[in-house]
């Protein structure tokens, strides 16, 4: 995580959510509707295009199913999901329609699907940027002594202007006076690749006075001229001998100055004629869920209360009084067990999860009361459990699966058992053939994994292992029941299931292979439960389909395997491990890469490659599944950054630096370019010999662009993103934990007083310990003294927020205000 001033308020962005389906999609009329042609979606921060599902088969009322979680890196004004007709014959995808949705309404949609209609597709309408204008009314005296106004308008500056087919656009403004019977235009001069342009010109028009008009001390513009006039600017793309781009325009009236000598402000452009069209035909709805979150994060300074507060759960007896515990009641209602993550996370980084899990395991277990149904349920322990294991054990999964689903994804065998959904032609043996290869190949997998276990995860299994034998003594299997109900029932088994949200997968299987998943799933689940060694766990299907396909397996066998297994992740006996790491993939994709060696700076410096990081080398390919063209240890990594704009003036661009010459690649997108340091970073955290500065530019004409030194082989001139060394500490941001705990208890603060209340009425009256419908209170005299130190400790964080307003001269504050915003 980078350095931060701590006087400055982070603004950390993200968004989740799941494009769900479509229905009835294209023209409802007519040769245009799209019968016969295959769609995708998009997602887009204003006009940059972030995420894109693949291409699903031909249908009106397409099934998506994509999930979708990415940080923010910038500021945006509108998110937008487009979908598009993959076309056979044209050389551009067809629009079918979009949703775009302006930042301050995602609020309205957070965490609900909602069915949205498609809006056309309009060039003139895909806009974003602002543009910062000055506009001012002097009084002049002609040559023949009469008095006439000046309206001065000064174009000052732009930010975030759209890139234009990748690059940054080469802008202009154009200012015209509007009224009813003039338009006088001016025009600025075009800044070269940049998104922000800094234009500081100044034009001058007349204001055109009425007949009627006399002089006065305290000039006022009358009424008549100030309701006709308006001053509309555009924003443009020098096309050079291309066609000029419209990119936004914004209108002010000049009646605004009828107060204000002197109006100043920021506007954020709006489409051509600010969008007001006839009502579009019928193209079709989308069913999307949203949740975007923004925290406040302050300095470190301001949560050390509350963070104190929180990691001292693990010590509060009983542990439903601590604060840890009080926020998953207060939220369960509203939130189910969400609230929960970051807790899981801020504990995690302080190595403090281990007996916080262990302690409400312990709670959940007092109140089992058969054996068979431990863990069965989704409680705050087996939430925090799940959050665990998905955090710490995401490599485990890639190691263990991955390689498996992968040849079920591309050999796409048909593996249908069910003779009521088989197809014509399907041989039933055959497919049972298949997916008995699936199973079995997955199942040796899984359990020839101990050595690739995380460590965390060993040690909760074996706190529950203890914890189920003890509380259930007298039956011998509770303690592989214990285990198996998360590492197969809650893991494996779901990520088999959705191997796209575990990030097994790109996007969501299609429907023949989400239903092969979906049988190797349900018999991986039974292969490794353990409700009990003396059931027969043929009884365990439903469908006479499933009993016969089981049967196919040797019980013994594979008890004895599943067995072995949990004693061996979840035991005091170390782990063997060959010593060997297996190589696997952690990210690849198409970028653009700058050629080594090269002195002119130009387009053709840059090439479209493959690149390929795994968790022993990264490499670049002319394209997929091509031989690496060049290949850089992970161990000879330096550091990993973003490049400045002005280095090549391209965006989303960052450098790996290692022994050789820096490596510079072009992401995609701002989403992209965070996702390749992310994973860089991690991999290589650990390498000797890390720099600890870096140079932000390039090496150019014979010197640093950045800081103008003309050694090529100078240290760096700006300190490197600090890196956390530990296994899993580096992306979790204990004060963005912190500050979405914070974020949680302000959203439950009347569930908290109720809570509160409900201890003290209970410590008044019934002066014992007594559990309450509503809540989990044990204890009522330690729960309530929790509750009142949290109030505190609450009180507190909200006051340094509401100190923390924005700081003047900052666009959007109240003395550079953001036309266009709504509150």
């Amino acid at each position: 995580m980078a350095e931060e001033d701590d006087t400055k308020i982070r603004i950390l962005q993200s968004l989740r959510g799941k494009i769900c389906e479509a229905k009835n999609l294209g023209p409802s009329s007519g040769p245009n509707r799209l019968r016969d042609l295959c769609t995708f979606c998009t997602i887009s921060l204003d006009q940059e295009e972030v995420y894109r599902t693949k291409v699903y088969e031909k249908s009106v009322s397409p099934f998506y199913g994509d999930d979708f979680y990415f940080e923010i890196p910038r500021p945006f004004q509108c998110l937008s999901f487009y979908v598009y007709a993959k076309s056979m014959f044209q050389i551009r995808d067809l629009p079918v329609g979009k949703v775009a949705i302006r930042k301050e309404d995602l609020y309205k949609y957070c965490g609900k699907e909602n069915w949205f209609h498609l809006q056309p597709v309009d060039p003139n309408s895909e806009v974003q940027g602002k543009v910062h204008l000055e506009m001012k009314l002097n009084e002049l005296i002609t040559e023949n002594g009469s008095v006439c106004q000046q309206l001065v308008v000064q174009i000052i500056a732009c930010q975030g202007l759209p890139l234009i087919s990748g690059q940054n656009c080469d802008p202009y403004a154009t200012v015209t006076l509007v009224g009813p019977a003039r338009s006088d235009q001016k025009k600025t001069k075009v800044k070269k690749k940049t998104s922000d342009p800094q234009f500081e010109e100044t034009f001058h028009f007349e204001v055109t006075r009425s007949s009627s008009y006399k002089g006065r001390s305290h000039f006022q513009v009358e009424e008549e001229d100030i309701e006709k006039l308006e001053i509309k600017v555009e924003l443009w793309n020098n096309g050079n001998l291309a066609q000029d781009v419209f990119l936004g325009e914004t209108r002010v009236s000049v009646k605004i100055l009828r107060n204000d000598h002197v109006h100043k402000a920021w506007y954020l452009l709006q489409p051509k004629g600010n969008g007001t069209k006839p009502k579009p035909e019928d193209l079709g709805s989308l069913r999307l869920k949203v949740t975007y979150t923004e925290d406040n994060v302050l300095s470190s300074a301001c949560y050390t209360a509350l963070r104190n507060l929180m990691l001292k759960s693990l010590d509060v007896k009983p542990i439903s009084a601590s604060a840890a515990h009080v926020l998953g009641d207060i939220c369960r209602e509203s939130l189910g067990y969400e609230a929960l993550l970051p807790v899981v996370r801020l504990l995690l980084h302080h190595n403090r999860l281990l007996p916080f899990l262990t302690a409400v395991a312990a709670l959940e277990l007092e109140n089992t009361q058969e054996a068979n149904t431990i863990f069965r349920g989704n409680s705050l322990a087996t939430r925090c459990i799940d959050d665990m294991m998905k955090i710490v054990g995401r490599s485990y999964l890639t190691v263990t699966l991955k390689p498996v689903l992968n040849e079920i994804f591309e050999s796409n065998k048909t593996c249908e058992i069910d003779p009521v959904k088989l197809k014509e032609g399907d041989n039933v043996e055959v497919n049972k053939e298949n997916l008995q290869g699936y199973v079995h190949k997955l199942f040796t997998s899984i359990t020839q994994s101990s050595s690739s276990c995380p460590p965390l995860m060993c040690d909760v299994f074996r706190s529950l292992r203890q914890l189920a034998s003890k509380r259930f003594p007298a039956d011998p299997h509770v303690q592989y029941s214990a285990v198996s109900s998360f590492i197969f029932l809650r893991f494996f088994a779901v990520a088999v299931l959705s191997p796209h949200t575990f990030q097994l997968r790109s996007h969501h299987p299609d429907p023949e292979i989400s239903r092969t998943l979906t049988l190797i799933s349900k018999t991986i689940q039974s292969l490794g439960s353990w409700g009990s060694l003396s059931k027969n766990k043929l009884s365990s299907f439903k469908e006479t389909y499933m009993y016969d396909f089981f049967k196919l397996f040797q019980e013994d066998d594979c008890i004895e395997k599943v067995k072995k297994f949990l004693d061996e992740i979840s035991s005091n006996v170390s782990k063997e491990s060959s010593g060997v790491e297996d190589s696997f993939v952690l990210k690849e994709g198409e970028v653009h890469k700058r050629a080594q060696g090269r002195k002119r700076i130009g387009k053709k410096n840059f090439k479209k490659r493959w690149l390929r990081v795994t968790n022993q080398e990264l490499s670049y390919h002319k394209q997929k599944g091509k031989e690496a063209l060049c290949v850089i240890l992970v161990k000879n990594i330096l550091g990993v950054e973003k490049l400045e704009e002005g280095a090549f003036n391209r965006k989303n661009m960052f450098q790996v630096i290692h022994s050789e010459k820096p490596l510079y690649v072009q992401a995609g997108n701002c989403v992209e370019t965070n996702s390749w340091i992310e994973v860089l970073s991690q991999v290589s955290r650990c390498n000797p010999g890390r720099l600890s500065a870096f140079h932000p530019s390039a090496y150019v004409s014979g010197f640093w662009l950045c800081c103008k030194e003309p050694n090529e082989n100078a240290p760096g001139c700006k300190t490197c993103t600090a890196t956390v060394l530990a296994n899993i500490q580096l992306d979790i941001d204990c004060d963005r934990e912190t500050e979405r705990i914070f974020s949680f208890f302000s959203t439950n603060r009347s569930r908290l007083q109720k809570m509160e209340d409900a201890c003290a009425g209970m410590s008044v009256y019934l002066g014992q310990q007594e559990e309450c419908s509503a809540f989990t209170i044990q204890d009522p005299k330690e729960t309530f003294r929790t509750i009142k130190e949290l109030g505190e400790v609450l009180d507190d964080l909200q006051a340094h927020h509401d100190s923390n307003g924005a700081q003047t001269g900052e666009p959007g504050t109240i003395a550079n205000p953001i036309v266009g915003k709504t509150a």
